[in-house]
């Protein structure tokens, strides 16, 4: 971040809008007592560099893209159909003709806003695509397009972490559901990878035994020892130790896994972080 800073913060003064100055001037002195890290060494192209705009457009997208993918997630979980959270009512408003309807407003908009910000970046690279040597009047369109994604991330930014706050899980809903989707099955076939079952041999036994689920619509756990050893005559009553959503889950030890002990670790690597960003 430091370096990124340093290149951003050059002086441009004394290019002289082309290609320098033949008056007797001190770039490096002004530069310094304004506080610049550096002074631009091409005066020709320094004129006329938009590298800075682009690529802070191009960050901006990419916050933009995260906000707009997690606006998504919460639209969906928030519906009558999934009813995984509840969203905070201030950030939603009733619809104008189903009374019992509730839409996500914040979470639209933001989803919605997402597209505004690519189609500035969109517009400075076409912009700058075509553009001569040295300074040209066209770069005068930069300021809307960098300014409006700048506005537009921020206040999307700013809504976020309150509507965040402010939502609450549906743990009940939640539970119930996970339960439906043999979540434990990869975990399952990973356990028989480690008592010697080949790779190829545990998904097919893995897959076939989901199959006699699905047909019953029950869980994995819920199938008989019988069923299991018609599978693999080698399994015992341990299998059952490994099955379920809660266990799949605590079985995960892997770095950056969504096991208990490792989201911990980082909340708390992202609590650190922003709080020493913040002092």
């Amino acid at each position: 971040m430091a370096d990124c800073r340093k290149r951003v913060n050059v002086s441009s003064l004394g290019a002289a809008a082309l290609a320098g100055s033949s008056l007797p001037i001190d770039r490096h002195d002004v530069a310094k007592r304004l506080g610049f890290a550096d002074v631009a060494a091409n005066s020709l192209e320094c004129s006329y560099d938009r590298d800075f705009v682009l690529e802070a457009a191009f960050v901006l997208c990419l916050i933009a893209e995260i906000l707009s993918t997690w606006a998504e997630e919460w639209i969906l979980w928030s519906t009558a159909e999934f009813n995984f959270i509840k969203l905070p009512q201030e950030f939603c408003t009733g619809s104008s003709i189903m009374p019992q309807k509730i839409n996500p407003d914040v979470l639209e908009l933001t989803r919605g806003k997402t597209a505004r910000v690519i189609g500035n970046l969109q517009a400075l690279l076409v912009l700058v695509k075509g553009l001569p040597l040295a300074y040209n009047r066209d770069l005068q369109e930069d300021k809307e397009r960098i300014f409006d994604s700048f506005d537009t991330v921020e206040l999307c930014l700013e809504l976020a972490a309150p509507l965040v706050a402010g939502m609450t899980l549906n743990r009940t809903a939640i539970a119930e559901r996970l339960e439906r989707g043999h979540l434990d099955a990869t975990t399952f076939m990973e356990w028989l990878i480690q008592r010697g079952t080949p790779q190829r041999t545990a998904h097919h036994l893995v897959g076939q035994l989901v199959g006699q689920a699905l047909a019953r619509g029950c869980r994995l756990a819920d199938l008989s020892l019988d069923e299991f050893r018609s599978a693999d005559p080698t399994l015992d009553e341990s299998v059952y130790g490994v099955l379920g959503v809660e266990r799949a889950v605590a079985a995960f030890r892997s770095y950056g896994s969504t096991a208990p002990v490792e989201v911990k670790k980082q909340i708390d690597r992202w609590k650190k972080t922003i709080g020493s960003t913040g002092s």
